[in-house]
């Protein structure tokens, strides 16, 4: 037999009933409130800071103590920073969770409806967000990775310079910005362009000896290909000091984090090779009180965020 519909539907509990919904744009932001609570409860503001302090003004009028917001892009960044600062709980959310939902509509206007919606019923997830000393340290964190995917950039523009010359540096030195190969391409930039010559300046510790090493130097030698390589070698170089830089920075900032370890050091780490771009300095994680070890970003891991991470 059919089956016999429920005799009432429960209408679904309101469990935010002072929550706003914000669409994130490069240019404008699109926000919604509770109808009751404006005679336009739809606004759209733009993103110049005496934008964002009137939409915080708008939303505080209103009465709305919670807003949801999309991560799109880092532009939600300034926003959602004035938001808290402002006293508001802000659930930023991955755009993905929204969509999923069926009957999403399809235009600003309506997406930011859809959020308050949403938020005003509970049905959305906010994701992590560390406190501000973490935030900060995190900051610089990935600025570093940057720094190395930066560096490996030019280490590719030079392994494509030298393969345009037919140099095959890349088939003798197991890495041409270590201590054989460097010596080798800033003496080519310097003019020097004798193959056993150059094969003279590899390091004892080299795997190939010096006559297969000046075979695999006999090339073209291009003036547009060695401005390159020579640009690639100096944009290298220039990386390093920025690292270092960076280094120093992280330093100074975990100097700033409170001392969870009781006096006792750290066990120590199994013996692994030495990576190039290994962080120099050593401390320990100040992220444990919280719960998470974030050694991964120390050791410049992150290519990206992975399920579960922070956004």
């Amino acid at each position: 037999m059919p089956l016999q519909p429920p005799a009432h539907f429960v209408p679904l509990p309101v469990c935010n009933p002072h929550a706003a919904g914000i669409d994130i744009g490069e240019a404008e932001h699109w926000v919604a409130v509770p109808p009751d609570r404006a005679p336009q409860p739809v606004r759209r503001f733009g993103t110049f800071t005496a934008d964002l302090d009137a939409l915080a003004d708008w939303l505080i009028d209103c009465g709305v103590t919670t807003v949801a917001m999309a991560s799109t892009g880092v532009y939600w960044i300034p926003l959602f920073e004035l938001l808290e600062a402002r006293g508001l709980q802000v659930l930023l959310l991955d755009p993905r969770q929204a969509k999923r939902a069926p009957g999403r509509p399809k235009t600003d206007r309506l997406d930011c409806q859809w959020l308050q919606r949403l938020h005003t019923y509970g049905l959305l997830a906010g994701a992590f967000r560390p406190e501000a000393q973490v935030g900060v340290l995190r900051g610089y964190l990935r600025h570093r990775q940057m720094l190395i995917t930066y560096a490996a950039h030019h280490i590719q523009h030079m392994q494509k310079a030298l393969e345009q010359m037919n140099l095959k540096l890349t088939q003798v030195v197991s890495d041409i910005t270590g201590a054989t190969g460097m010596a080798i391409l800033k003496a080519m930039i310097a003019g020097e362009r004798d193959p056993v010559t150059l094969a003279k300046l590899r390091n004892p510790r080299c795997h190939h000896d010096a006559d297969e090493i000046a075979k695999a130097l006999q090339g073209t030698w291009r003036a547009e290909h060695l401005f390159a390589l020579q640009q690639a070698v100096a944009l290298y170089a220039f990386s390093h000091p920025q690292l270092t830089l960076c280094d120093q920075q992280i330093t100074a900032h975990l100097e700033t984090f409170a001392d969870h370890s009781n006096g006792h050091p750290l066990p120590p780490k199994a013996r692994r090779h030495k990576k190039t771009n290994a962080p120099r300095f050593r401390c320990p994680d100040p992220t444990l009180s919280h719960g998470r070890r974030r050694s991964d970003d120390h050791r410049g891991h992150r290519r990206g965020h992975r399920p579960g991470d922070p956004l």
